[in-house]
């Protein structure tokens, strides 16, 4: 490609509106727990305004998204996080999409660009958000996705006064992200590791097809089942404490967090609840005792939300809450994947894996490396947290 020349200065129209304000230090979508772990990752250059990005995606100027999202206004503010800023825009095609747009000259942005950008463009499958194009401007790094009209499933199930998910709608939103995560790991030379599974990063459309949005964090992995030494990247909550304590990151580290998310739609909770004055107990911490005497008794009242108020087919309960016991307590063992997962939550299909036997990675390390990673993160202001609706 050749190279993009330096635009004239761009000057937009005064809106009648405030300006968007920068984000707070605590509203980043993705967190670096442990900036003196750099285990095996060299940070990356920036690139050159005409480098070969390698893949055949529409290239968009400035003023052209500027116009786009109607000068990046406040209205057209989807989220906001670490990374930047997202808005909504129409094209003159009247397709609309979602402008990210990096910060500029940060180290961290050209890292998640140039990981965006490489990642997404070699994988296609219906549950995963389609990259559109980019723009590479000056400082300026924007990437152009497809618009998901439908929020979040965080915002579903969090946001303050929204109906309650029923549970066909959340068995759909499971296997819909345990299909795109399956991909990544599976179908794909090398796979994916995401590093950032989470309720905010699982887009939905108006029918509640789950899309896996963000890929900023992502990693290309060995197909041999060895581990990265990396930098610890995530969002509190949904990181596996052992990848956490130690910097060695597995398509394990994924699974770890799916169940997170599994949790939260049995439960109807947050992986943090960051209204309580304590931070004690994560989401994880409150269930799994609850999760072994569940499939024990058969007996979900405890665990599952209160607001759907019984009315859930117990047979495929039993499924996913089996498959959420097996991702936070047996995913670590190293004999769980995806695809297994899938399998298992599919109604009329699978069979319940035991919450029983014992695991290399016990309980007792369980908690001592949970209380570690506590340490670390709260220490710090540098760390992703879950979104508040």
């Amino acid at each position: 490609m050749p190279p993009i020349p330096s635009p004239p200065q761009v000057v937009l129209p005064q809106l009648p509106r405030s300006p968007v304000p920068p984000p707070p230090p605590l509203m980043s979508s993705s967190g670096d727990y442990g900036s003196n772990q750099t285990g095996g990752e060299n940070p990356l250059t920036p690139p050159s305004p005409g480098m070969a990005l390698g893949f055949s995606k529409s290239t968009f100027t400035y003023e052209e998204l500027a116009m786009a999202t109607d000068g990046f206004s406040k209205a057209n503010l989807l989220g906001q996080g670490g990374f930047g800023y997202v808005h909504k825009g129409v094209l003159p095609s009247g397709k609309e999409v979602a402008v990210k747009q990096l910060k500029a000259g940060s180290g961290q942005g050209e890292r998640e660009f140039q990981a965006e950008v490489e990642i997404i463009s070699r994988v296609h499958h219906r549950h995963l958000v389609t990259l559109v194009g980019y723009c590479v401007t000056g400082s300026q790094r924007m990437l152009v996705y497809e618009f998901v009209p439908n929020n979040t499933l965080a915002f579903h199930l969090h946001g303050r006064g929204r109906p309650n998910m029923d549970w066909p709608t959340r068995l759909k939103i499971a296997l819909g992200a345990a299909k795109g995560l399956a991909y990544l790991h599976e179908d794909c030379h090398p796979k994916i590791i995401h590093r950032d599974i989470k309720a905010t990063n699982i887009l939905l459309d108006f029918n509640f097809e789950a899309k896996v949005a963000d890929f900023g964090l992502a990693k290309f992995s060995p197909d041999a089942d060895t581990h990265i030494s990396t930098r610890v990247m995530g969002t509190f909550g949904y990181l596996a404490p052992e990848y956490a304590s130690s910097g060695k990151l597995t398509d394990k580290s994924d699974v770890f967090s799916f169940g997170v998310m599994l949790l939260e739609l049995i439960t109807g909770r947050r992986p943090i609840d960051y209204s309580q004055s304590s931070t004690e107990d994560s989401l994880v911490d409150w269930a799994r005792p609850l999760l072994t005497r569940a499939l024990e008794a058969g007996n979900f009242d405890d665990l599952v939300d209160h607001r759907l108020q019984k009315d859930y087919n117990h047979n495929e309960m039993v499924r996913m809450v089996s498959c959420a016991d097996s991702c936070v307590v047996r995913a670590l063992e190293g004999n769980l994947s995806l695809s297994d997962l899938y399998a298992e939550i599919r109604p009329g299909h699978g069979t319940a894996y035991s919450s029983h036997g014992s695991s290399d990675y016990d309980t007792k390390q369980y908690s001592e490396d949970l209380k570690k990673f506590k340490k670390v993160a709260l220490g710090t202001q540098e760390f992703g947290s879950s979104e508040q609706s």
